[in-house]
C-alpha cells in the first residue's frame, strides 16, 4: 500500500506513522505537513506544504496513493471557534477535494472524534460532525473514525505544551481505560492498525466508532 499521511508531527499522527512503517505491506508513506515530520526511514518522504489551503505547488506529488490517513487537526480545547473551524473543516475539505480530483480511487480515512454530530451544542463535536458530513458528500470513498481518549504507547508526544504535560502525567494510566472502557478509549497503536485494516478492506463501513477501532486494532 501507498499511504499519504497528514498530521505526522501530532500525537495521533506519530502513532499512525509508527504503525505504517512497521507494516510490511506498506511500501511508501508520504507525510504531508506544514513542516517536515522529523523522522527518517527508507519508505518515508516528506511533502511540505506551508498552507493546506493552497496545495498547487505540491499537487504533482499527491498521487498516486491507495489511501490518505488524515490525522491533522487543531486541539479541541483552547482553540477559538473560527480557527478550529478553519483547520478542522476548511483545510480538511481542501485536501480531500484535491485528492478526489487527482486520484478518485483513493480512500480517505479521517480521524474525527467520539460523539461527532453536526447538530451538537458542543463546538468541537459540531464542527467535527459538519466535517464528516461534508467529506461524505465528496466523490471519493471516505471512512470516519471516532476515537475517544487516545493513549500514546510508543513515546508519542503532543506538540502542544499543555497537552504534552497532560499526556505525560495521564498517559500510563490511560492503558487501564483502554482495557476497561473500550467504547471510550483507544491507543495510538490500535488506531494506526485499525486504519491499515480499513484501508485494505474492500468494503469498509462509513463510520467506525471507538469500540470497533479497538477490535480492528488488536
Amino acid at each position: 500500500m501507498r499511504i499519504l499521511l497528514t498530521g505526522a508531527t501530532g500525537l495521533v499522527g506519530q502513532g499512525v506513522l509508527h504503525e505504517c512503517l512497521h507494516d510490511p505491506d506498506v511500501t511508501r508513506v508520504a507525510a504531508l505537513g506544514r513542516r517536515p515530520s522529523g523522522q527518517t526511514h527508507a519508505r518515508l518522504e516528506d511533502i511540505v506544504a506551508p498552507d493546506f489551503a493552497d496545495l498547487r505547488a505540491v499537487e504533482d506529488r499527491l498521487h498516486p496513493f491507495d489511501a490518505c490517513f488524515y490525522c491533522a487537526g487543531a486541539p479541541p480545547v483552547g482553540t477559538p471557534e473560527a480557527e478550529y473551524r478553519r483547520v478542522t473543516l476548511d483545510l480538511t475539505l481542501n485536501v480531500a477535494r484535491t485528492l478526489a480530483r487527482l486520484d478518485p480511487g483513493l480512500r480517505f480515512l479521517y480521524i474525527s472524534g467520539a460523539y461527532a454530530d453536526p447538530d451538537s451544542r458542543i463546538m468541537p463535536l459540531r464542527v467535527k460532525g459538519e466535517t464528516e458530513r461534508a467529506l461524505a458528500a465528496l466523490p471519493i470513498r471516505t471512512v470516519m473514525l471516532r476515537p475517544g481518549g487516545i493513549q500514546p504507547v510508543h513515546g508519542e508526544r503532543s506538540p502542544h505544551p499543555p497537552l504534552a504535560v497532560l499526556y505525560a502525567i495521564a498517559g500510563p494510566l490511560m492503558g487501564v481505560g483502554v482495557r476497561l472502557m473500550p467504547n471510550l478509549m483507544t491507543s495510538t497503536a490500535r488506531l494506526g492498525r485499525a486504519m491499515l485494516r480499513l484501508a485494505r478492506d474492500p468494503d469498509p463501513p462509513p463510520v467506525v466508532e471507538c469500540a470497533e477501532i479497538n477490535r480492528l486494532g488488536e
